[in-house]
């Protein structure tokens, strides 16, 4: 349990939950608690609460919607932020002759801001159709898959540094690559992305296809946190292969570990069922990469954050 002084945040705007029951929250819903809970109310806060928790060595990590996420049931320690208060979920336009940019804090929904743009006529982030995220969530890992990643369409990204500091990155200056960022700071505060305008009707049929591909190819109706596995290179061809199909062919589709199994419907979903742990999900990844390595010689990474004490 985290011990340190009240100093760090006793006089900043913020809200905070000792002894959090932050696994429930994300989308597996197991797994344990957080020491600290924090949620700023203003970008200055953050700032300084940033500032402080690195100066003091305090572990400090930013909870999005609880997607691609996994809490140990021991819980994890340091302060866990969550950017949930109205001055993180703002969602702005800019219109500059034929472009359109669109400015999302960090903590405005992924799904939510899809729709709106849709409505708008601006096209741009159509490949996001059924990601559950958080802007900032979204943009630190470059979520997307069979149709884009978010990355395709930023502009540029501020973030926070450690020491507090803001400082913004043109999209020139990141690499968007499969599943990754080399964004350096350790929040993520707003993007913009640059958007094309479109018909409305033509955007939203669009959307309306690739969320009804997702449904109908992934277990959307489940307790699941998305793709277990990234897709990995296979070390002949030197392409990446579909992590599901490696796990389907090895014959593990339903495969059980107390109450989390893969799924039978996409082989790249790992779902829980009541009274499961985190120690199921994670007993249950174990099994799936060592039969993936012995059936094919290729080794799974995980791409589901895993949070547990003792590890930043």
């Amino acid at each position: 349990m985290l011990t340190g002084p009240a100093s760090l945040f006793s006089d900043l705007d913020v809200d905070v939950k000792p002894d959090a029951p932050l696994g429930r929250l994300t989308w597996y819903g197991v797994g344990g608690r957080a020491d600290l809970l924090v949620r700023p109310a203003t970008i200055e806060a953050l700032q300084t609460l940033a500032r402080r928790c690195a100066r003091s060595g305090i572990p400090l990590r930013i909870f999005g919607s609880g997607a691609n996420l996994l809490i140990a049931d021991e819980g994890t320690d340091g302060i866990v932020i969550r950017l949930d208060h109205p001055a993180f979920r703002e969602v702005r336009y800019n219109p500059t002759g034929t472009e359109r940019l669109l400015k999302a804090m960090a903590g405005a929904d992924m799904a939510r801001t899809l729709m709106d743009a849709t409505r708008r006529g601006l096209g741009g982030l159509a490949q996001m159709a059924g990601i559950p995220a958080t802007i900032g969530g979204a943009v630190r890992m470059n979520a997307g898959g069979k149709f884009g990643a978010i990355g395709d369409a930023v502009e540029s990204v501020t973030c926070i540094t450690a020491g507090g500091q803001r400082v913004t990155y043109p999209a020139g200056e990141l690499r968007f690559e499969y599943r990754r960022t080399n964004i350096p700071d350790p929040i993520i505060l707003s993007t913009t992305f640059r958007l094309e305008p479109g018909d409305p009707v033509a955007l939203r049929r669009r959307v309306k296809e690739i969320f009804a591909f997702k449904k109908s190819s992934q277990p959307l109706g489940e307790n699941s946190a998305g793709c277990a596995f990234k897709n990995p290179v296979d070390p002949v061809t030197e392409q990446r292969v579909s992590a599901g199909r490696l796990i389907d062919e090895a014959g593990l589709k339903g495969l059980t570990r107390g109450g989390a199994k893969v799924s039978r419907h996409h082989a790249n979903f790992i779902v829980t069922e009541p009274g499961a742990t985190a120690t199921d999900v994670i007993g249950v990844m174990e099994e799936v990469r060592r039969r993936v390595l012995d059936d094919c010689g290729i080794e799974l990474e995980r791409e589901i954050e895993y949070w547990r004490r003792g590890e930043s």
